[in-house]
């Protein structure tokens, strides 16, 4: 039988990857809304914008999913930080991706709280965390 101390063995090395990465997510959260030329923190929070909302929270799910993968295969604390800023700079191409070639209007879409746009951008931003997690299992 495996005693109490043998199962929270590991324990300081989750309080440790768990609190980086809560600071990772806030931090992805403000470079996130930083370089969108919208704020969708703001436009949730101030606007009551849906669209604004779905495209936020598919990023930092996104992000979340790529990021679990880092903690899960990483060698150490700095290689998890360093997959964790290759996952943030994924999550910003892939608004990139969808302003510039999928949906040039998606700013103005989202500010006009369109759903659609704020649903295409979730789904984008989700794929791209889910590819570049799996990109992460070296």
């Amino acid at each position: 039988m495996v005693d109490l101390s043998s199962s929270l063995a590991g324990l300081l090395s989750f309080v440790i990857y768990f609190a980086i990465s809560l600071v990772m997510l806030v931090v992805f959260k403000y470079v996130y809304t930083f370089i969108t030329p919208h704020d969708e923190w703001k436009l949730v929070k101030d606007g009551n914008n849906t669209a604004a909302a779905l495209g936020l929270v598919g990023a930092v799910v996104g992000f979340a999913l790529a990021l679990a993968s880092a903690a899960a295969n990483s060698v150490g604390l700095v290689d998890f930080v360093i997959w964790g800023v290759v996952a943030l700079i994924a999550q910003v191409l892939a608004f990139a991706l969808v302003r510039f070639l999928l949906m040039p209007r998606i700013v103005q879409r989202i500010n006009d709280n369109e759903i659609p746009a704020g649903v295409v951008l979730c789904g984008v931003s989700i794929a791209v965390g889910l590819l570049n997690a799996a990109c992460m299992t070296y």
